[in-house]
This record gives C-alpha cells, sequence and structure tokens, in this order.
C-alpha cells in the first residue's frame, strides 16, 4: 500500500477513535451548506465522481483544510447522535459519500456512511459508550437495521 494510503487510513482510524471519545463530529460551513467535493475512487452511473461530503475529528484540523476554495468556510461543531442518525444515513440514503479528516491538500478518507456508522458502533461498544438516540430505541437497535439494509 502506498504511504498515502496508509497516512489517510491511520487519519480515518483517528477520526473515529477521537469522535467516539469527543462526542463530536466538525464540518466546514459557509452561508450555502457544508463543504464538498469529489471522490477520486469512485463513479455514479454517468462516469461522474460521486460528492463528498467533509468531517474532522478536530476544530483545527477543519480549520487548516479550509483552503482551495474552502476559505470563507468556518468550523461547525455537529453532535455524534446528529452525525450519525441524520448526516450519515441521510448522506448514504442520498448516494453521498462522507469523507474523514481531509488535509489542506484534499486527500482524505471516503467511505459510505452505513460503513462508517458501523465502525462508529464498533468503537462505542469497545469503551462500552451508550448514546441517545432520537430515531433508534439503542446502539443494537441501530446497527441491526443498518446491517439488515446492507444485507449482512
Amino acid at each position: 500500500m502506498f504511504k498515502n494510503h496508509i497516512d489517510i487510513k491511520l487519519k480515518h482510524e483517528k477520526f473515529i477513535k477521537k469522535v467516539c471519545e469527543t462526542k463530536i463530529v466538525y464540518g466546514l460551513e459557509d452561508d450555502e451548506g457544508f463543504s464538498s467535493s469529489s471522490s477520486v475512487e469512485l463513479e455514479d452511473e454517468e462516469g461522474e465522481p460521486i460528492e463528498i461530503i467533509c468531517f474532522w475529528s478536530e476544530e483545527k484540523m477543519a480549520r487548516v483544510a479550509a483552503k482551495n476554495g474552502w476559505e470563507d468556510y468556518v468550523p461547525a461543531k455537529i453532535d455524534l447522535t446528529d452525525f450519525i442518525e441524520n448526516w450519515c444515513i441521510g448522506m448514504d440514503n442520498d448516494g453521498l459519500l462522507v469523507g474523514t479528516n481531509f488535509d489542506q491538500n484534499m486527500f482524505g478518507y471516503e467511505i459510505e456512511g452505513y460503513e462508517l456508522i458501523l465502525e462508529l458502533i464498533e468503537e462505542l461498544k469497545k469503551s462500552n459508550d451508550k448514546l441517545e438516540f432520537k430515531k433508534f430505541d439503542s446502539i443494537e437497535d441501530l446497527e441491526s437495521q443498518i446491517k439488515e439494509i446492507l444485507g449482512q
């Protein structure tokens, strides 16, 4: 695996651990919405890159990434429960990808929302953390529904 891919994977793993610890995710927001990019890995049916909405585990990382067209964006704090229930599920339903811990050169990890939820659940379970969901009875309920959707 290339060094870039290893670094990107390590940054993604840091994202998982940090947001599960702090229960906060950061996005970059301006008057028109949140920062987005185009996938370098996946395309839609027409051969166009899939859109990615980018998120960070730390405010300072989001601030550093606010370059190359994102200069007017400011870090926005998102509660982890809201991120899972609304952002990840909504983005997956809309065919968008989640980008984690992108750097100022627009390199970061690309993942589908449902897959990210399962990774977050796995990390939360390691520390016996429980989140209070509005749309799900428990973390186990969320996990079983996502796995059912994914056919796992």
